[in-house]
């Protein structure tokens, strides 16, 4: 090779040399002088972290001051990302440990957006053996942190569950409607009940510690503390002894009914003090311990609590009232004047009306019937006759709502319907819509079939002879749903059924326990209501409910006066006698066993007491459960005797099938 090309050669080199010297020596100015504050940030996340320090919910107390929720300390593991090659491996390893799925962690990382140094919790409540584990493998989890943080305890385990509610890792729906408030993914959020309601109040400030780590992201030492603010606290109208009681009986009388034959899939009951509209109890069977959420269910979990029928709370699902709602037609029938407390039938055991005779629930008749004999034996022919001939649909309805019922009562917790006070729209629409929806697929199929047929079809005879074998299958289908258009309107059954708390009315346990208060007041109805006052970290008072009043029934005070010694009969000589038989404290109650077809009936019961001087109510229903007095009344009865202090309570004999 000459002199003239290594010249040449070394030219090259020394501008290739020259231009990689150049171009790092501008990056490098660049990230000294442009990017100075940029690469300075990441270096301090690099070796620092801001680790937040969770703050305790606040805790939930009884009205006397006992606790029925609270928090305890546990081991929390979480996966800090670190944008490392072997991200997977480290995934993999600690799936393995904890028992998860490797993919489930890469969602819960992907959720994150893989944001660096952003800590994301894999699991709650782990095992000190886990935790022990972990710590072993130490050198091969970089990222993998584990905190102590406070979860929900429930020293009471599934008392009051459906009131409570649970908590449970933020949803990304949760998350996007709260992202102004400081959520993160991960978060614990309350789902339903009480916690979700007041999430906002119960919910603390979080703090955070900020700590020196090395390059596995292991900490070295803290550099500062910010303490954690806990949420504030509850304190409810609850009575933790009368709610032990209300569910214990719940579930004996369910499963006793089960025993004897009956479906008894579940029951509600709910006790109100009828001068405050405090809850006193409110308990649903079967139930469900709030800590199984704290960890997440997995879907086999999640369908057997769904098979079990725990997750409704029944206090706030709708059920025929039966023949609990027949006080509304005695109210409205004396307060118009279509009645007095005297007026009175001769019952035969039925009522015909047209070329129709509906059976009473005795056949043999209750013989010669006031009102205040109607209530106490739940005479369905005198009301029978009170509904269709004296009053009418519309001025059922109007007492009924004047009760409050058909009204969500505006009580603390979450997914409470109105219910339904029925009236001919009502029913209209309703069957309306239930005709549509079974023959409108059927006609939408007629024009599918035939739309490519007619498109295809070029002769005007042929497209004549589809068009006759259209309309005939349209004009079939219009002839078998025509067969129940009539029904699209109130009928004379409609009026009887309704008028014995059956047919369309539909209420909650809830709504019917506020119903019975309201009579036993003299006319007061008050807002129903859990929480008595909300109270700071330190004791302090934040914020105290009081009373709150929704109507007054504007019935004559010795109209009402008839109506509450009927009932006070149905405990003495009445349908619910063998229930009270040597009570010591005088109530009254009503019975009720609402039909439903396919199934046992519903079984009702409700009461207040004392008679002279009425202090709570309580409404009861078991579901499918056969008839009221001796399926739903012994729930009441034990109640009672829980709130008056009767040590004793008498034996379950003499029912009435009513």
């Amino acid at each position: 090779m000459d002199r003239k090309n290594i010249n040449k050669k070394t030219k090259v080199l020394l501008f290739i040399v020259s231009s990689i010297f150049l171009v790092l020596v501008s990056r490098l100015a660049y990230m000294q002088l442009i990017e100075t504050e940029r690469f300075e940030t990441l270096s301090k996340q690099n070796h620092m972290r801001l680790n937040p320090i969770i703050a305790p919910r606040g805790e939930i107390y009884d009205n006397h001051g006992v606790k029925i929720v609270g928090n305890q300390p546990v081991y929390t593991v979480s996966l800090v990302y670190l944008g490392l090659k072997n991200t997977d491996q480290v995934v993999n390893r600690v799936a393995n440990i904890l028992g998860m799925d490797p993919k489930v962690i890469m969602d819960k990382l992907e959720k994150q957006q893989l944001r660096l140094y952003q800590p994301v919790r894999l699991a709650t409540n782990v095992p000190l053996e886990t935790v022990t584990a972990i710590e072993e493998q130490r050198l091969d989890l970089p990222g993998v942190v584990i905190d102590v943080e406070p979860i929900r305890s429930y020293p009471f385990g599934s008392m009051l569950s459906h009131v409570l509610g649970y908590v449970q890792e933020i949803k990304q729906d949760q998350l996007k409607a709260n992202q102004d408030k400081g959520y993160n993914l991960g978060d614990m959020y309350g789902q339903d009940g009480l916690e979700n309601s007041f999430e906002s109040v119960l919910r603390g400030e979080d703090g955070a510690r900020q700590v020196e780590v090395d390059a596995q992201g292991r900490p070295v030492r803290d550099l500062g503390v910010k303490e954690p603010v806990p949420g504030n606290n509850l304190h409810l109208t609850i009575d933790t002894k009368l709610q032990q009681v209300a569910e214990q009986s719940l579930e004996r009388q369910v499963l006793a009914m089960r025993r004897q034959g009956y479906e008894a899939k579940g029951g509600a009951t709910v006790m109100i003090d009828v001068r405050t509209g405090a809850i006193r109890a409110m308990a649903s069977y079967p139930t469900y311990n709030p800590s199984i959420w704290i960890n997440g269910l997995s879907q086999a979990q999640w369908e057997n609590l769904q098979k079990s029928g725990a997750l409704p709370n029944r206090n706030l699902q709708l059920y025929p009232p039966a023949s609990t709602f027949k006080m509304v037609l005695a109210a409205a029938g004396l307060d118009t004047g279509k009645i007095t407390a005297n007026w009175s039938i001769s019952d035969p055991g039925h009522y015909v009306f047209g070329n129709k005779t509906f059976n009473d629930w005795d056949p043999r008749g209750h013989g010669r019937v006031d009102v205040r004999k109607a209530i106490a034996q739940s005479c369905d022919t005198f009301f029978w006759t009170l509904g269709h001939r004296l009053l009418g649909v519309e001025t059922i309805g109007k007492y009924a709502h004047m009760f409050g019922l058909g009204e969500k009562t505006g009580i603390e917790i979450p997914g409470e319907p109105a219910g339904v006070v029925p009236t001919p729209e009502y029913k209209y629409k309703r069957n309306k819509a239930f005709l549509d929806a079974v023959y409108g697929p059927k006609f939408k199929a007629i024009e599918e079939k035939y739309k490519p047929l007619l498109a295809n079809a070029t002769d005007p005879a042929e497209r004549e002879r589809l068009e006759k074998a259209k309309q005939k299958e349209i004009q079939a289908v219009e002839k078998d749903r025509n067969q129940y258009t009539w029904d699209l309107n109130w009928q004379v059954y409609d009026t009887l059924n309704m008028s014995i708390g059956q047919g369309y009315n539909a209420y909650t346990p809830l709504q019917v326990a506020n119903y019975i208060a309201t009579i036993a007041n003299g006319g007061t109805r008050w807002k129903p209501y859990l929480v008595e006052k909300i109270t700071r970290p330190d004791g302090k008072v934040i914020q105290q409910f009081k009373p709150q009043k929704l109507g007054q029934v504007s019935i004559k005070p010795q109209d009402m006066k008839v109506i509450q010694e009927g009932m006070h009969m149905v405990t003495t000589v009445g349908t619910g006698a063998g229930v009270f038989r040597n009570f010591p404290v005088q109530v009254a109650g009503k019975s009720g066993t609402g039909e439903v077809a396919g199934h046992d009936n519903h079984a009702w019961f409700v009461a207040y007491g004392p008679f002279d001087n009425p202090e709570v109510a309580v409404a009861t229903v078991i579901d499918y459960g056969g008839h009221g007095g001796s399926a739903a009344g012994p729930v009441c009865r034990d109640l009672l005797a829980a709130y008056f202090g009767v040590k004793s309570v008498p034996q379950q004999t003499g029912y009435s099938p009513e």
